[in-house]
């Protein structure tokens, strides 16, 4: 039941119609990864923060559950060497360009054009998906947005692509590396298409849910009426039924074990012995395993003084960041340092001054010890960790073949999208294709699958 579930229940439903009966299986909370932690009765996000503003889906699921938009709070942000910034963010726009283009040329003006060019043909699936055509594999998908030059995006690494544009290494190394580090907990060697998403995110702007971002999750699945079943998935085996495949889905709830069968089943969780141990039986051939390695990331919502003196400002009251990447250098034990608004920010909210005590999200590949956040903050109220094996580990990934899309007949897996970028919209995107493909071969609208050419097409049907 977290945004993969509720967003594919949502589009099968608009699909098939409000007849069809919908199971989500969930052993934890409706959510998923858009979690909340609660710091002295305020909710803060720890984990799916924001969203881009090109991300029409999510735009959509806000609009239709008549969700709102949290109010912006402005800040700054900075990048962290380990012992001084290498940039720094000011309340001037111009001066930040002159700032950009004194330390790195033009640099950051070819990075945009690159991301504005994927982007720009990234935002094809949109028509493509409103035109009803789906994709069953993700290799499809990526070519009919941008040809082989988009598959071979998940083959390379976002700095070997960078660099042959013009951008240089040391733009790599101060601005591609933070960015990266924020949000995947990786390095400049995630593969291009995974670093051009996560890089557009950085640049455009951003929003989130007024509330919290769950509430997506768990409005879709009120409104779709779908049965939301608090059990755990141990297996899917295969039957045949009048020529057509038949799926056994057997749990495991607190009342004990049971099953239940399926036209269809959707798997919206990574297919991992440390994500979903679940079995598949009587297929033949059996079901490959899937490659997978998982970065395992941790989030500590920290309320406490931060320890300004270690970023070089030995007067708490001068620190003018709420927001602190950091570059690649051996030793630095976090990847980035936020200050967070609540999930519900009033009209008279304001943020703490830098000498307060606030709130602050730490995003590292370890828990922190005592030593560390003793770096970090001069001193604490609380402390709050979130461990999860969050994105892909991309520079495994590099050289193998994307996850499949298709399973089985009518078994489809949802969650390998995230080979390709993990965000929310992405699989947003995935869910409504995962929907469409179901729909087609239910249908045997084979006409509506992988067909090539597609940008003529749906010019010629408008």
């Amino acid at each position: 039941a977290g945004l993969g579930g509720s967003a594919s229940a949502y589009f099968l439903q608009q699909h098939f119609g409000p007849q069809v009966q919908l199971d989500v299986y969930e052993a934890a909370g409706v959510g998923g990864r858009l979690a909340t932690v609660t710091v002295n009765k305020q909710q803060y996000e720890s984990r799916g923060a924001s969203i881009h503003a090109l991300s029409l889906h999510m735009q959509d699921f806000v609009k239709i559950l008549g969700l709102k938009h949290r109010r912006e709070v402005a800040g700054k942000s900075a990048i962290f060497s380990g012992e001084h910034f290498v940039l720094e963010e000011t309340d001037w726009y111009l001066l930040n360009l002159f700032r950009l283009w004194w330390h790195y040329g033009i640099s950051f003006l070819r990075l945009q054009m690159w991301v504005e060019e994927v982007m720009e043909k990234f935002m094809r699936i949109y028509k493509y998906q409103a035109h009803g055509y789906a994709f069953s594999s993700l290799e499809e998908l990526l070519r009919s947005l941008g040809g082989e030059a988009f598959v071979n995006m998940t083959q390379r690494s976002v700095a070997e692509s960078l660099l042959e544009v013009g951008v240089t290494q040391r733009f790599v190394d101060d601005v591609i590396a933070a960015v990266l580090r924020s949000s995947y907990g990786q390095s400049v060697l995630v593969p291009a298409f995974a670093g051009a998403m996560s890089l557009a995110g950085a640049q455009g702007s951003t929003w989130a849910v007024e509330g919290g971002n769950k509430l997506v999750c768990s409005g879709l699945l009120k409104l779709t009426k779908a049965n939301v079943i608090a059990a755990r998935v141990t297996g899917i085996s295969l039957h045949s039924s009048e020529g057509r495949a038949l799926y056994q889905v057997h749990y495991e709830s607190t009342e004990g074990q049971g099953s239940a069968f399926y036209d269809m089943v959707v798997v919206t969780t990574p297919l991992h012995p440390s994500r979903s141990n679940f079995t598949f039986e009587n297929f033949d051939p059996p079901l490959a395993d899937l490659p997978a390695a998982f970065q395992p990331s941790v989030t500590s919502v920290v309320h406490g003084y931060l320890n300004s003196s270690y970023f070089g400002f030995p007067d708490p009251k001068l620190f003018p960041f709420t927001s602190i990447l950091t570059t690649d250098t051996p030793g630095l034990f976090f990847h980035a340092v936020d200050n967070i608004c609540p999930v519900n920010v009033s009209a008279a909210f304001r943020r703490k001054q830098p000498q307060e005590a606030a709130v602050w999200r730490v995003l590292s590949r370890q828990p922190l010890d005592k030593a560390q956040l003793k770096t970090l903050f001069r001193s604490y109220y609380s402390v709050q960790v979130t461990e999860w094996p969050a994105y892909p580990r991309y520079d495994a990934a590099a050289a193998k073949a994307l996850p499949p899309v298709v399973l089985h007949e009518s078994l489809f897996y949802l969650s390998g999208v995230e080979w390709l970028a993990s965000s929310m919209e992405m699989v947003a995107v995935a869910a409504k294709n995962v929907a469409l493909l179901a729909y087609n071969r239910w249908h045997q609208e084979l006409e509506k699958i992988d067909q090539k050419d597609l940008m003529h097409k749906v010019k010629t049907e408008l």
